[in-house]
């Protein structure tokens, strides 16, 4: 019975999210941690832009946000790339609200999305 009432709430919580707007931002500001060093930066990227921390490349698609409200969720496309390996470290979509949902996995460095920029 519980089961049941938490897959249907599940289910209609989606049905919600699906149906309401989402625009596409200019970009967004993403946050890198360096493990190690302790050091924090903010990445301003514009779609399609990449920049780099460390031995890490940081690439942006897209940022989207519910409609009428950017700074109140932000779903970020990110690919993030290490010097010496083929394969990505990460590639998907990062939610702003819940940055563990998505995590890269990494030793040394974490990044995640903040909000979406509309400039």
């Amino acid at each position: 019975m519980i089961r049941t009432a938490l897959a249907l709430s599940f289910a209609l919580s989606g049905a919600a999210v699906a149906q309401e707007a989402v625009n596409i931002g200019t970009g967004a500001v993403l946050r890198g941690l360096d493990k190690v060093g302790g050091d924090v930066v903010d990445l301003k990227l514009k779609n399609g832009e990449s920049a780099t921390l460390g031995r890490l490349t940081v690439r942006l698609g897209e940022c989207r946000y519910p409609e009428g409200d950017p700074a109140a969720d932000a779903f970020a496309f990110v690919a993030v790339e290490e010097k010496g390996r083929t394969d990505p470290v990460f590639q998907g979509w990062m939610v702003g609200s819940s940055p563990a949902l998505n995590a890269m996995e990494h030793a040394r460095y974490d990044v995640w999305v903040l909000r979406c920029t509309i400039e």
